[in-house]
């Protein structure tokens, strides 16, 4: 496997798509189960890093007030009151 730093995030998520249907076909050995489980989280973690660095740089643009202003992306909008997210 490549290392996890020099992949991008669409070749961690084949990678760890890959290590998902290796481990559901279910005839795979403990240990080696225990690897592809462990590869499987380090794949994960950097997939969520890579996906914060976009979110940082990305900026919505909103209209306030009739005028356009940029704010970070995932801030909540005026009159936005869901909770979920």
């Amino acid at each position: 496997m490549a290392k996890e730093a020099e992949l991008d995030f669409e070749g961690a998520m084949e990678r760890l798509e890959g290590i998902v249907r290796e481990l559901e076909h279910g005839d795979v050995p403990l240990e080696k189960a225990i690897d592809l489980f462990q590869q499987g989280m380090k794949l994960s973690q950097l997939c969520g890093s890579k996906l914060e660095q976009v979110e940082r740089k990305i900026e919505m643009i909103t209209v306030e007030d009739g005028e356009l202003r940029k704010k970070p992306f995932g801030s909540r909008l005026e009159g936005d009151n869901d909770e979920s997210f």
